[in-house]
């Protein structure tokens, strides 16, 4: 930028970057979904090519800054991003972080739209904003991943007990006051006892979200001394539908946050030994 005598105005410009050394959490969310929804026509409850879609706009985010993501985590119109706790991207700058992270979902849900709904025409643009949060351990990140996967549950549980109510002929204010106060057991035995629905067999796809992470897969490569075709076991970015709420997903994907898995054994054995060591002491 050339320099002139307005050039001070720079100083007005304010771009935090985010705490180092901290986990940073990128949470896309669709804005006025609900309206953009019913204007599209989408399956109620679950519409499948919506979520595809929504998958593969997130795929995109991952690998376009695979240098910084390590695993995303969508439900609904939201998708959370993990970025390293050495992530330098922007130089760590919230305001550019979120912006650009914002700017690509939302191009690419437009790009790939087609792809998803070859046969639905765009009514209205879509828009997503994004939010930047840091958590300083381990554990305050799964504890994060752990809420929003337990907000799909509950949240795709109601919505299919809704639904079906709706679709047999139950008003939407009747639905409502019909599902007002129910537990998940109540929600459980409506969908069996009512509709012949087990739960545990809808698709895992809408049960658990989608998971991003890298995954170990065969590539067809070529050998650069032999010149001959040949496959090789990489770490590659995989939409998977997976439990990441109990220590089982990390403790198989230990690569993923780079961190041994504190199981609760293990945190009972080095609870022993701290009392042992003080007992010494």
């Amino acid at each position: 930028m050339a320099k002139s005598q307005y050039e001070y105005v720079k100083s007005f410009e304010l771009d935090p970057p985010l705490l180092p050394n901290c986990w940073i959490v990128v949470r896309i969310d669709g804005k006025n979904f609900t309206s953009f929804v019913e204007k599209q026509k989408f399956i109620k409850p679950n519409d499948k090519r919506g979520i595809e879609l929504m998958n593969k706009c997130a795929l995109e985010l991952c690998e376009t800054y695979s240098e910084a993501i390590v695993f995303a985590y969508g439900e609904s119109d939201e998708y959370s991003f993990v970025l390293k706790r050495e992530c330098k991207t922007f130089e760590r700058r919230t305001s550019k972080i979120v912006s650009t992270f914002a700017s690509l979902f939302s191009s690419s849900y437009v790009f790939y739209w087609n792809s998803f709904f070859p046969d639905e025409k765009l009514q209205k643009p879509p828009t997503f904003d994004a939010r930047a949060v840091c958590y300083p351990t381990t554990k305050n990140l799964r504890d994060y991943l752990s809420w929003r996967q337990v907000d799909c549950h509950i949240n795709n549980m109601y919505n299919l007990c809704f639904w079906k109510l709706v679709q047999s002929g139950v008003t939407a204010k009747d639905a409502e006051n019909q599902l007002k106060g129910t537990l998940s057991k109540d929600k459980n035995d409506l969908l069996f006892e009512k509709f012949g629905v087990n739960y545990n067999n809808e698709d895992p796809m809408f049960r658990k979200g989608s998971s991003i992470c890298r995954q170990w897969k065969e590539i067809d490569v070529t050998n650069s001394k032999t010149g001959e075709p040949t496959k090789r076991r990489k770490l590659r970015f995989s939409i998977i539908y997976e439990d990441i709420i109990n220590d089982e997903f990390w403790t198989k994907n230990a690569h993923i946050l780079n961190e041994e898995v504190e199981t609760k054994e293990k945190k009972q054995k080095n609870s022993k030994e701290n009392l042992q060591q003080k007992e010494e002491v």
